[in-house]
This record gives structure tokens, C-alpha cells and sequence, in this order.
């Protein structure tokens, strides 16, 4: 393995539970203690992935994530924040990022996202086709063909079908799944999801009633497990 990832962090405690355990996963992994810090080792050096904070002293992570865009660095980067208002999310995805975490995150979580970050930057282009044994999900063609035949989905069960595949292998809530598919609040009642959800098997799965592809995830959400 052995990729660099530059963390961003100005929690001592939280930085060093983050090091830690993705050194155990195999990272290596070098550290800033604030925005402006992180921004010029970002521009110095060379990182596979870069992890940010977004409440950081003296740069603030969007304004990271904005300059080191601006600069041309072009690494994937993810931002790691205890907000969890949708629009701190826009923002920070308009500033450039790839992916957003709010705290408290299960590490698991964060060395999936990672790992999907990573798969994302080194194959690009063949990213945009998914091949699920008969299943074929084409993301930049916005299509979908089970048995090279087209499959008749809603504009939100796409974008449903979309956010799970995107994020392979990672447990998602239902409110996870409201703001952002839906772009609802968590307040709003979680059924709508899992409505959504059987309907959606019911179309890419051989047997809807054993689904292969989206899991049940009993107590936490659903996993799309490809």
C-alpha cells in the first residue's frame, strides 16, 4: 500500500487516533496543525490523499481546500468536520472537495472512504462503468442495462442507485441517505428511503426478496456491496 496522506487536524487527540490507526492500515501518514501549515506542506510535497478539517486556526479548511484547488493540486481531498448542516456540505464540495465526514465517524468508515477515493484517483475513466455481474451501471452515460437490457428507473431512484455505488462497501443511514439523495432534512420521516430502496431492488436485483447488491444493515442503514 504505502500511500501518503496528509492530515489536517488541530486536535491533538483526534490527529493522533487518526494517524495511528490508518498507520496501522498501512498509510503513511504526515500532519498539520492548522490551515496554513497544511496548505504549504500541500504545495511542497507529494500526498496520495489529503484529510481536512474544516475548523482549523489561521486557514480555515474550505479556504485550504479553495487555494490548493486554485494552485492546481488535483489530489482528492476529504473533509473531515463536526458540522452537519447540508449547506456546510455544499460549500465544502463547491471548494473542491471530493467527500465529506462529519464527526463522530466510525475509523472504518474513514479508511472505506479513503480506499474509494483512492480507487476513484488511480482509474478515473473506468470508474465511470460499474459491471455487477449482469448489471451494468454506466455513471457518466447515466444509464443502466441489467441482462444488456435498459433498466426503467426514476431520476431518483438513479441518483439513489448512484450514491450507493459511489460509496461501495459503506454502511449509509437512512438520514444520510435524506440529505443527500434527497436533500431533506433528518427530521423528515426515514420511510421514504426505504420505500425507495425496495423499489430499487425490485429492478437490479435477480431476487428482491434476497438482495445481493444493497443490504440491510440492521439498526445503521444499507450497504451497497456490488
Amino acid at each position: 500500500m504505502n500511500e501518503k496522506i496528509l492530515l489536517v487536524e488541530d486536535e491533538a487527540a483526534i490527529r493522533m487516533a487518526l494517524s495511528d490507526r490508518l498507520e496501522s492500515e498501512g498509510y503513511v501518514v504526515e500532519c498539520a496543525v492548522d490551515g496554513e501549515k497544511g496548505y504549504q506542506q500541500a504545495l511542497r510535497n507529494s500526498y496520495d490523499i489529503l484529510l481536512l478539517d474544516v475548523m482549523l486556526p489561521r486557514k480555515s479548511g474550505f479556504d485550504m481546500c479553495r487555494d490548493l484547488r486554485g494552485a492546481g493540486v488535483n489530489i482528492p481531498i476529504l473533509m473531515l468536520t463536526a458540522r452537519d448542516q447540508v449547506v456546510d456540505k455544499v460549500v465544502g464540495l463547491r471548494m473542491g472537495a471530493d467527500d465529506y465526514l462529519t464527526k463522530p465517524f466510525e475509523p472504518a468508515e474513514l479508511v472505506a472512504r479513503i480506499e474509494a477515493l483512492l480507487r476513484r484517483s488511480r482509474n478515473p475513466a473506468g470508474d465511470a462503468v460499474r459491471q455487477y455481474g449482469e448489471l451494468r451501471i454506466d455513471l457518466r452515460g447515466t444509464t443502466v442495462t441489467r441482462e444488456g437490457k435498459p433498466v426503467p428507473l426514476s431520476a431518483r431512484e438513479y441518483r439513489l442507485l448512484e450514491y450507493f455505488v459511489t460509496h461501495c462497501g459503506i454502511t449509509l443511514s437512512r438520514d444520510e441517505l435524506l440529505r443527500e439523495v434527497w436533500g431533506y432534512s433528518t427530521e423528515v420521516f426515514s420511510r421514504t428511503v426505504d420505500v425507495h430502496v425496495g423499489s430499487l431492488r425490485q429492478k437490479i436485483e435477480c431476487d428482491a426478496k434476497k438482495p445481493q447488491l444493497i443490504l440491510t444493515v440492521p439498526g445503521l442503514g444499507y450497504k451497497f456491496v456490488g
